[in-house]
């Protein structure tokens, strides 16, 4: 389980998430909805290099990710580095 002060630093590194309960969320806004699918899918496979997976929302052309660590009941680094990876994604 991290402090306050480990996630505020942890979450200067990551680009447009939100610290929203025990999770990190964020939305992201594409043209359309086939693009917003291909976006889903390279989340897909950077998620199951960590074995730890966001939950997703589709609403056409916006995708909403939300990260945490269930067994914790909290987030963990694990969920910044997946957070990290998802940023990489073009």
């Amino acid at each position: 389980m991290l402090t306050l002060q480990e996630v505020s630093q942890l979450m200067e590194k990551l680009d447009n998430w939100v610290l929203d309960g025990q999770s990190i969320v964020k939305e992201i806004e594409f043209p359309d909805f086939k693009s917003a699918i291909a976006f889903v899918n390279k989340v897909a496979e950077a998620s199951e290099k960590h074995n730890h997976h966001p939950e997703i929302i589709i609403t056409f052309n916006i995708v909403r990710l939300s990260l945490t660590t269930h067994s914790a009941k909290s987030l963990t680094e694990l969920d910044f580095k997946v957070a990290e990876d998802i940023d990489k994604i073009k």
